[in-house]
């Protein structure tokens, strides 16, 4: 081989390998990661106008920025997903909070959940009717009750005598679902009448997840019923061992499931990454005959935003400047 050959083959395989090693260069993980979304359900173009379509998104955006301001100040994944969890709270056009669907009675009956990946504890309430903000009440019961879960009259008293802010239960109603309720007691079904809960799941920059999860139930309920957003396994989990979920959907099929805690021990036993547990559990889902979604945030930083619905209300931002909100399920 002449010189110039042997100087060509030596140029060609050093170009190569540098070429290889810039393709192998891995990207770097976000110091943290904030996920959120405002329920499942039947999502069509055709029925969301234009200025709906944008207050949606507008109120997802809102949630992630309040997440991301504690997450990227350093603050924990506990104290991001309650942040997240009370900008949709507030927001009317979301099931939970000021704006949740009504039971066949016409009152709002709330239900929160939050779980700290850390060391597991969790705080829930249910059928709660004058907290402002649930996923708050939710979060007293986990850091000073010892236990980790209320229900009825006593949450609202336990959460006034806490000094939170309690509100008079018409502050949650509004037009839109009185008519939603009004269709259903007549019988009519509105796609759009049935989806609902929001939630949010983290992590910080330590590592530590947290899940948090939010709901008015869902329409024309009867008094007293519960779903799975405020059950610990169900509709929200969090283990820095496995990962952290929130649910939203058709709860009586998410409990029998155990959707949030099945998602974790696939990631956890199975080595199943977020999205690949979360398919396999929606999937036993629909098998039962129910649909919904779940956001999911594995110890590694995976992430999945599933549903067998044909849209979610969700969104994802992160420390290397991800930010996005989407809707429908082919977006």
């Amino acid at each position: 081989m002449g010189f110039n050959m042997r100087a060509l083959v030596v140029g060609l395989i050093s170009l190569f390998a540098t070429a290889c090693t810039t393709m192998e260069t891995p990207v770097a993980e976000p110091e943290w990661t904030l996920l959120i979304h405002g329920g499942a359900g039947v999502m069509r173009r055709a029925e969301m106008t234009p200025e709906l379509d944008a207050e949606y998104r507008a109120g997802l955006n809102a949630a992630l920025e309040a997440g991301s301001r504690v997450l990227a100040s350093g603050g924990a994944a506990v104290d991001a997903v309650q942040a997240a969890v009370i900008v949709l709270e507030d927001n009317p056009n979301f099931n939970a909070g000021r704006g949740a669907v009504l039971t066949r009675e016409g009152v709002a009956e709330l239900d929160a959940s939050i779980m700290d990946g850390r060391d597991r504890r969790a705080g829930a309430v249910a059928q709660v009717r004058t907290v402002k903000n649930p996923i708050r009440a939710a979060r007293h019961v986990m850091d000073k009750s010892g236990r980790v879960m209320f229900a009825g009259p006593d949450v609202d008293e336990m959460a006034k005598a806490a000094g939170l802010e309690i509100v008079p239960p018409e502050y949650f109603i509004t037009p839109r679902r009185q008519e939603a309720l009004r269709r259903a007691m007549a019988g009519t079904f509105v796609p759009m009448d049935r989806f609902g809960t929001v939630g949010a799941v983290a992590m910080d920059r330590a590592g530590n997840l947290a899940a948090a999860t939010s709901t008015g139930g869902m329409n024309a309920k009867p008094p007293g019923r519960v779903g799975d957003a405020p059950i610990i396994g169900a509709g929200t989990y969090a283990d820095n061992a496995s990962c952290a979920v929130s649910a939203t959907g058709d709860g009586e099929y998410f409990i029998r499931v155990s959707v949030a805690r099945m998602i974790c021990a696939r990631v956890a036993m199975q080595g199943m990454s977020a999205e690949e547990a979360a398919n396999a559990t929606l999937e036993e889902v629909k098998a039962l005959g129910g649909t919904g979604g779940v956001i999911v945030l594995d110890r590694d930083g995976s992430i999945a935003l599933s549903m067998n619905t044909e849209g979610m209300f969700r969104g994802h931002a992160d420390a290397n400047g991800a930010r996005e909100v989407a809707i429908y399920a082919d977006e």
